[in-house]
Formats: structure tokens, C-alpha cells, sequence
């Protein structure tokens, strides 16, 4: 079972949207449980056959083997802090983007550990695993369920099996395609480039994504 905290956002429900089609069972966490049941009513209206649930964020991450973490970062630490114990031995797949967003666009936010993902690591530290990945995924393309996504998911973490598992993940989603991009200490330049992608989306009023060329298929 998938746990995705903050799966009542637009990311979140678009990758539980995804997932729940690909045939996964999901589990959406968030702080309120009736906000929770609406998202997996989402889930379902546009997954008619999607093995999905609602929870609070705890009993959410409790219930699941992976779990996502998706909530905007200037409510990671908190979130991640308050779900130390429900986290421990599970696969954390943290998408957070450290973003801001000021008159001449988006900008990237500091983050004193390095990334959001190092954030995480150093709150739950060796009691999970933590991967980070889906960050250059766009809510609009994952909701668009019958389109082909056509990108790459980046994919760092701490040792070499998790990070084939979220590849893993990745390749059930149709046109998806999982990168190793090495230890968690590069997930800095995946946010960045999330920024960037979300800038040149705004002039450009698309979608774009990444593709990585010279890796064999």
C-alpha cells in the first residue's frame, strides 16, 4: 500500500489519481480526516475501480509500506517531526519542492540541510529509508489520465535497492521512466529544477518535464 501525506494537494492527488489506475492500493493522509475521505472521493470519481482510503496522517502512514510525503515544505518539518514514530521502517518517498513564489516569479528557498529531502533524512535519520523523486511530475499532466506522461522521474537516495524500488514506481505510470541520480545529497539540484521548470511553465503556458538522452531504454 501507497501513503501519500498531503495527498489532498493537487500533486498528490494527481500521483494517488495515477497510482490508484496503475493498480495500487492508496491511502491519502492529511490532518484532517474528513478532508482525507474527500480527496479519495476524488481519487475515485476519476478511478472508478481505484482501491483507495482516506485517513489521518499517522493512521495513513501506519497502514502503508511507502509513503509519499507531499506537503508544501514550509509544513515539512512539522509534518515529518509528527509522524517520526509512524514512519519508522518504512520507504519515504519525499517530492517536496522548497519554492517560493515573489513578483519576478519563482524562486528556490533555502533549506539549511541542503534539500527537503535531507531535511527529512535528518528528522527521521536511520529509523527510515528516504528517497526522493516526482518532483518534475506536473499536477495538471498527472491528473490527465488518459495522456501519456513522457518524462523522466529522477530518483536519489541513500543505497542502491531503494532507489530501484521508486524506480520501480516510476515505470507504472505510463510514458514514465526512472532515473538513478545517485546519492540523497543530489535531490538539491532536482528542486532547483523544479523551480526552473515551473518558470519557463509560466512563460510558456505548458508542461514541461525532463528527459535525460544517452541512457539505453
Amino acid at each position: 500500500m501507497i501513503a501519500i501525506i498531503g495527498g489532498t494537494g493537487h500533486e498528490g492527488l494527481g500521483l494517488a489519481m495515477r497510482f490508484a489506475r496503475a493498480g495500487e492500493r492508496i491511502v491519502i493522509g492529511s490532518r484532517s480526516e474528513q478532508r482525507a475521505a474527500d480527496a479519495a472521493a476524488k481519487v475515485r470519481e476519476a478511478v472508478p475501480d481505484a482501491d483507495v482510503t482516506g485517513a489521518e496522517n499517522a493512521a495513513a502512514a501506519r497502514m502503508a509500506e511507502i509513503v509519499f510525503i507531499a506537503v508544501p515544505y514550509e509544513g515539512q518539518r512539522e509534518t515529518v517531526t509528527a509522524l517520526r514514530e509512524a514512519l519508522a521502517g518504512k520507504l519515504v518517498v519525499n517530492i517536496v519542492v522548497p519554492m517560493e513564489f515573489g513578483k519576478g516569479g519563482p524562486v528556490a528557498v533555502p533549506v539549511p540541510e541542503g534539500s527537503a529531502a535531507e531535511q527529512t533524512k535528518a528528522i527521521l535519520g536511520e529509523s527510515a529509508t528516504v528517497v526522493s523523486a516526482f518532483h518534475n511530475l506536473s499536477a495538471e499532466e498527472l491528473m490527465a489520465l488518459e495522456k501519456p506522461l513522457n518524462v523522466d522521474v529522477l530518483v536519489c537516495g541513500g543505497d542502491t535497492e531503494s532507489r530501484k524500488r521508486v524506480m520501480a514506481l516510476a515505470a507504472l505510470l505510463p510514458g514514465c521512466r526512472g532515473i538513478d541520480a545517485g546519492p540523497l545529497r543530489y535531490s538539491r539540484y532536482i528542486e532547483d529544477i523544479t523551480v526552473l521548470l515551473v518558470g519557463i511553465n509560466r512563460r510558456y503556458k505548458t508542461q514541461s518535464g525532463i528527459r535525460i538522452v544517452g541512457i539505453p531504454e
